[in-house]
């Protein structure tokens, strides 16, 4: 059940905002989390007692942790970390490692092992670096542990957040948990709609119609493609996931809002950067900071000599290419990356200054490109041979595309790059302000339920609506 779904739009949103507002104060936490519990195990029905499992494990594990000290203390914690990234290897990597010994077993002439593939659960991903974020702010003492299992299951759970972000670490919205009638006003459920629909809008209306055509090239065979059709084809999925991926993070944001949850920016125009260090403090800002405050700076972060920082930035960046699938070719963009990180520190900071604005976003942009080839392709081999295709220089016209679609890319690509040139930024600020005018509210109001016709239209007479992180 995803966001962009008439079951969800038209069913389980309604029914949900309903029991919820009507609900007691002391009822609420318990009304969404029945209602996060239905939603995960909608699609999940088997996976849903694997994650309660392991809600019930961390929550004692770490109530203990609070209680002790020495030894005790850190093999809890332990516990607690290992128990995560143990199910996120398991149910996520199993079938990469085992396919790969497979592969060098049958290079050596053995017989591979058999093996019954391992489905993955949605939003593992999430959840699991959510799960960690407790142990470890328990454990530094940031915060106190939750005192109801109730509410750290409703901190894991949580719909709007729980399938694809943003990474809602748990010292910052642990009061929120426990009471926020501060946030449950009429302001910000309206501001909350609104930021709803604009996601709603970015992910149906443009990342759906450039995701089809982006599909379509990626089904080629490189060797059969023009370089014009290799770049449009990255353009296309370069916006689609942008505004896919930033339009269900206004999404869940928007959700938070209305409930009464404040949940931080996890975008921030990454394609006005200026470098790449700039756009991984732009793109995925909740992942960016999860791996600065507990694994960069853990690892030693700036404190350590100049080799040593190289390599941990190289590391973390690994990592986080890995994170987001099992597959070669995410080893190798996160790699890239991190070259790129390293190369930042080293000289392309200085070359940027040097050259101005323009140019450095320029180049950014083209750098960010091609990773996402290496991204989006299904295998490390295709990915390489869609690259030789673009810098082969092979003339002819791209693939046919459509005056839709090329009207949607304009149109994304104009507000997708629009702030390098305007304040757009301090515009968002006031846009998505959780106090405004009553005039304010009701434009925004009029100009919510539109957009939300628009997209729900846009939604049932479209076959081609696809959910891009059941990948990761």
């Amino acid at each position: 059940m995803v966001f962009s779904s008439s079951l969800f739009l038209l069913y389980f949103l309604p029914v949900f905002l309903l029991f919820y507002y009507f609900a007691d104060v002391k009822y609420k936490n318990y009304v969404a989390l029945a209602a996060s519990l239905f939603f995960y195990a909608w699609g999940a029905p088997t996976f849903i007692f694997i994650v309660i499992g392991s809600i019930i494990a961390d929550f004692y594990a770490v109530k203990v942790m609070h209680r002790s000290k020495g030894r005790k203390k850190c093999l809890l914690v332990a516990f607690s970390i290992v128990l995560n990234i143990g199910m996120l290897l398991y149910f996520k990597y199993a079938n990469f490692f085992v396919e790969n010994f497979n592969l060098m077993v049958e290079g050596f002439g053995g017989k591979p092992v058999e093996w019954a593939k391992v489905a993955l659960p949605i939003g593992i991903s999430f959840f699991s670096f959510q799960k960690m974020t407790y142990a470890v702010d328990v454990y530094r003492k940031v915060h106190v542990p939750l005192k109801r299992i109730s509410d750290f299951a409703l901190y894991i759970l949580m719909f709007p957040q729980l399938i694809a972000g943003p990474i809602v670490r748990f010292n910052e919205i642990a009061d929120q948990l426990e009471d926020r009638r501060a946030n449950e006003n009429v302001d910000n459920r309206l501001t909350g709609f609104f930021r709803f629909v604009l996601g709603l809008g970015k992910k149906v209306l443009i990342a759906n119609v450039l995701g089809e055509y982006a599909d379509t090239v990626f089904a080629m065979d490189p060797a059969g493609m023009t370089t014009a059709t290799a770049w449009m084809g990255v353009l296309a999925y370069a916006f689609q996931i942008y505004y896919d991926f930033a339009g269900y993070s206004d999404m869940a944001i928007g959700l938070g809002r209305m409930i009464g949850f404040d949940f931080l920016e996890n975008f921030n125009n990454p394609y006005i950067s200026k470098n790449i260090s700039e756009f991984w403090r732009r793109w995925h800002i909740s992942l960016g900071r999860w791996m600065r405050d507990y694994l960069y700076i853990p690892l030693g972060g700036n404190r350590v000599s100049i080799r040593r920082l190289y390599f941990n930035l190289w590391l973390v960046f690994l990592i986080s290419g890995f994170w987001h699938g099992a597959a070669w070719n995410f080893v190798v963009w996160g790699a890239f990356h991190g070259f790129f990180l390293i190369a930042d520190r080293i000289f392309l900071l200085k070359f940027f200054a040097a050259i101005g604005k323009a140019p450095s976003i320029l180049i950014t942009f083209i750098i960010t490109l091609v990773g996402w080839v290496l991204f989006r392709a299904e295998t490390l081999p295709y990915a390489i041979h869609y690259l030789g295709r673009m810098f082969s220089f092979n003339g002819g016209p791209a693939v046919y595309i459509s005056q839709k679609v090329w009207i949607i890319l304009i149109i994304g690509a104009f507000f997708g790059l629009w702030a390098a040139f305007g304040n757009i930024e301090k515009w968002q600020m006031k846009l998505f302000a959780k106090k405004q005018k009553i005039s304010t509210l009701v434009w925004m109001t009029a100009a919510s339920v539109l957009l939300f016709v628009i997209s729900l239209a846009a939604i049932t007479s479209s076959g081609f609506n696809p959910f891009i992180y059941f990948r990761f």
